[in-house]
Order: structure tokens, then C-alpha cells, then sequence
């Protein structure tokens, strides 16, 4: 296998403000079938629980990137400016994997986010993916900003979005752990926006690894009408369209407010879920959730 070529076109600037713009979806609120949309029309999500990735998430990501033709860029600003190096290890596992060009992209100044320049490189890409760390600095720097626009449309042309950790939970229209003080609290005011690919949802990571079993029914108490995902570490929830795919080692919590509230129903591997239908369509738990 050829290896890819790396790129680094890593900026570590200072932050600023600057007045957001709204990321626009092309994303219908129902499907043809009427049911809601939750996962995009177009391309596809993967959203990996934290910890040690396997080389089965690594290679389906690079796999629906486009594989050695795919051109990708990792985004660390999750991280502190100290553990940047998160990014270059994710860099490595992705080439390694078999993409064709990664690059490095990274800022903390709103302004920069917002600027053609920095977009440049997300124009051509077919796959970026989210380093993990904390959600509030992903939130800071691209919310709202032509970067998140970019993001969307990544997606629109039929390409890849992915992240671990903090880089899945950004994904969800419904931000968990945003707080800037402690990742302990769920709901954090100011910092509950996601960047809503995945929509009418929020998503935990690090599930059974940080007994985190119990948290998402706190929110899903709150807004009812949210669907909660909760990936453990060393596994990943791959989406396209409304079909949700557990891929690794561990297993993947939902929990459905508008169905029976007590335990989240727990899916593994090779496990798919209808999340517009709020059902499991392959899997060993199709009896239990179809009564729902």
C-alpha cells in the first residue's frame, strides 16, 4: 500500500471573537417515509467513544473518506494546546489505514475560523475528523463560523464527518458536556449547541468506562423528545442516513424518551439502529426494542 501523504497546516493563534454565521443544512427535518431525520441525507457520520480506537473504526472511516483517493483533515483544537500531539497520532493512524493526503488543521481565533483562507483546504476534503478533549473549545473557535459551513458541506458532497471523545459529541444538535469548568455537567447554559449533524440528539462518550450509564437519562428527562447515544470507549456509531451501525469492542447505549424509560437499550457490534424509527433493524435485540 502506497502511503499517504501528510500535510501540516497547523495554527495555534490566540482567541477572539467575531460576530457567528449559521451553518446552513441542506438536511430535511422528515425522510420520504415521514419518519424524522436524524442522521444526514447525504454522506456519513462516525462517532467513536474515546479511549483506543481499533483498526476496524479506523479503516471504515478511511473507507468511506474514499479510501488511498481520500483526502482528509484532522481538526485538534478539542485539545489543549499541550496535547496537540492527539491530533499527529490521529494523523499517523489515518494514514496508516491507507487515506491518501491528510492534513492538519487547527486555530483558536473565531476570526481565522471564519476566513476563506483557513476554509481553503476543507473545500477538496472528502473526510475530517474531530480529535477528542473538550467540547466547549470546538464550540469557541467554529460554531457558526464559515469552518462550520464547511463541515456541512463536506457532508453534502457524500463525504465522511468523524471524532472520538469530545470530536463526537460536537457532532449532535444537542451539545453534552459543554461545560468550559468540568465535563461532569451534562446540561451547561451557553453551551448546549452541537454542530448538528446529527439532529435531535445528544451523544456521550466514554459510557461504561467512566460509569456514565445512568447520566443521559438526566437530560432526556429534560427534553424528552431528544434521542441520547451513549458510545463506550474502543467503539463507534457509523451513520448514514437514519441507519446506525456499532462498529468495535464495546457496545453503544440508546436512550429513548418516548419509549420505556428505565435502562438504555445496549447494542454491539455489528448491531444497526433505525434512528428516525427508534428501533433496532439488525441485531440480537430486535424483539426487545420493536415492542417499543
Amino acid at each position: 500500500m502506497r502511503p499517504g501523504r501528510i500535510l501540516l497546516l497547523l495554527l495555534v493563534l490566540g482567541a477572539s471573537a467575531c460576530a457567528p454565521n449559521r451553518a446552513e443544512s441542506s438536511q430535511p427535518a422528515v425522510t420520504e417515509e415521514g419518519v424524522p431525520q436524524v442522521g444526514p441525507a447525504r454522506g456519513a457520520l462516525v462517532l467513536a467513544g474515546g479511549g483506543q480506537l481499533g483498526p476496524e473504526i479506523w479503516n471504515r472511516f478511511v473507507q468511506l473518506s474514499g479510501g488511498s483517493r481520500s483526502r482528509i483533515v484532522v481538526i485538534p483544537t478539542a485539545s489543549t494546546d499541550e496535547d496537540i500531539v492527539a491530533g499527529i497520532s490521529a494523523l499517523h493512524q489515518i494514514t496508516a489505514a491507507g487515506a491518501g493526503e491528510v492534513l492538519l488543521l487547527h486555530t483558536r481565533d473565531r476570526r481565522e475560523a471564519d476566513s476563506e483562507e483557513f476554509v481553503r483546504s476543507l473545500r477538496g476534503a472528502t473526510g475530517i475528523w474531530l480529535v477528542g478533549g473538550r467540547q466547549w473549545r470546538l464550540v469557541d473557535a467554529y460554531l457558526h463560523t464559515r469552518t462550520h459551513r464547511e463541515l456541512f458541506n463536506v457532508l453534502n458532497r457524500g463525504g465522511v464527518i468523524g471524532g472520538t471523545s469530545a470530536g463526537a459529541s460536537i457532532q449532535a444538535s444537542y451539545l453534552a458536556r459543554g461545560d468550559p469548568a468540568t465535563n461532569q455537567i451534562l446540561m451547561a447554559q451557553g453551551y448546549e449547541e452541537g454542530f448538528g449533524f446529527l439532529l435531535n440528539a445528544a451523544v456521550d462518550q466514554h459510557l461504561l468506562a467512566r460509569n456514565r450509564e445512568d447520566d443521559l437519562w438526566e437530560l432526556i428527562h429534560t427534553r424528552p423528545s431528544l434521542l441520547g447515544i451513549g458510545v463506550d470507549e474502543g467503539t463507534a456509531l457509523v451513520v448514514r442516513g437514519n441507519r446506525a451501525e456499532v462498529l468495535g469492542r464495546s457496545g453503544v447505549a440508546i436512550y429513548n424518551g418516548l419509549g420505556d424509560v428505565g435502562r438504555p437499550l445496549l447494542l454491539h457490534d455489528g448491531e444497526v439502529y433505525d434512528l428516525g424509527h427508534r428501533l433496532v433493524v439488525v441485531g440480537r435485540a430486535v424483539t426487545e426494542s420493536g415492542s417499543r
